[in-house]
């Protein structure tokens, strides 16, 4: 059912969200520092038992050099350098296997789907740990270091985010010039995150993009993962304030306003886990050439293999894949 604004009230909808002055620089400090520390990216051909798509064991420093895997998946044989789509996965979900997810390079793209520090348990496989920040938390990540946005589990996970695409760039099947980023719900979050934070890249694809509009989203759903902020604050009062200033710096919203990289979102009426005024929240706010397709009878599950089908048409138009 719907749960949320209607949707000629979402089109115009604006978040409340606040931007400190230290946003960029913050950022900008991060991702020195992680390019800084060293490592190198290591491929490994695995074999996956495919006809016509070979697939690549990663492994590349994300933040603090940490060692990150990932799969790389391309077309047998391209003849020249191949356009790329880094894609991110959602919450609780890692890289999974090597013969999972090859729609991106049956398509003609080299893909590479990166881990997802510290998850992949809840509905895929995942290879990488999480070395951050401890202390108390509720069950999963939401609140994992989340009274520092120095310790807070979301700067390591878009750092890492931002690493894939400099990783992607230095293999040999890649053009560098042509890097597109997509993901669902945490995995969109890091791809809007990721489309602020590095504005060479050629355009981002997006469905329900979870880590918007914390200051709606956190009191207007009950569901997880946005819950476990609630859960915590219940408990944790004193550090309502805190943790609010911590969100800023991981906003959707903030990101959006930066990007200016074309962009395809997707938006579900009936989503309970992140409720269309948050996407529209970031959408809004998107300050680049931009599109949104509108499910009104779906949840979290979105458009689907329909949003596929539309993505697809999009980064083809934004990179053209016809190299092979």
């Amino acid at each position: 059912m719907y749960n949320d604004l209607p949707e000629t009230e979402l089109r115009t909808y604006k978040s409340s969200q606040l931007c400190r002055e230290d946003f960029d620089a913050f950022w900008e400090q991060t991702l020195l520092e992680a390019r800084g520390a060293g490592g190198e990216v290591v491929i490994e051909r695995v074999p996956a038992g495919l006809a016509t798509v070979d697939v690549y064991d990663i492994t590349f420093p994300g933040f603090g050099g940490d060692p990150i895997k990932a799969w790389l998946r391309t077309p047998k044989n391209p003849r020249r350098p191949l356009p790329a789509v880094v894609q991110y996965v959602g919450y609780g979900g890692g890289r999974g296997r090597p013969w999972e997810n090859l729609f991106w390079a049956s398509a003609g793209f080299a893909h590479l789907q990166m881990d997802t520090r510290g998850q992949g348990s809840g509905w895929s496989v995942g290879d990488t740990p999480d070395p951050g920040a401890s202390g108390p938390q509720v069950p999963g990540v939401m609140t994992k270091g989340i009274t520092n946005k120095e310790t807070y589990y979301y700067r390591r996970l878009i750092t890492d985010g931002v690493r894939a695409v400099d990783a992607v760039r230095t293999l040999p099947w890649i053009d560098p010039g042509r890097v597109a980023v997509t993901g669902g719900s945490q995995g969109g979050a890091i791809a809007l995150a990721v489309g602020a934070l590095v504005p060479d890249i050629s355009a981002l694809a997006v469905t329900v993009p979870f880590l918007c509009d914390f200051p709606r989203a956190t009191v207007i759903t009950d569901a997880y993962p946005f819950r476990e902020i609630a859960d915590y604050l219940s408990t944790h009062r004193q550090d309502i304030d805190t943790v609010a200033n911590t969100l800023t710096y991981f906003d959707g919203v903030n990101f959006a306003t930066r990007s200016r990289q074309p962009a395809y979102f997707s938006v579900a009426l009936m989503d309970p886990i992140t409720p269309p005024s948050t996407v529209f929240a970031a959408y809004n706010a998107y300050g680049g050439e931009k599109e949104i397709q509108v499910w009104p009878f779906n949840g979290h599950e979105a458009g689907g293999p329909d949003d596929d089908h539309f993505m697809l048409q999009f980064l083809a138009q934004q990179l053209d894949p016809s190299v092979l």
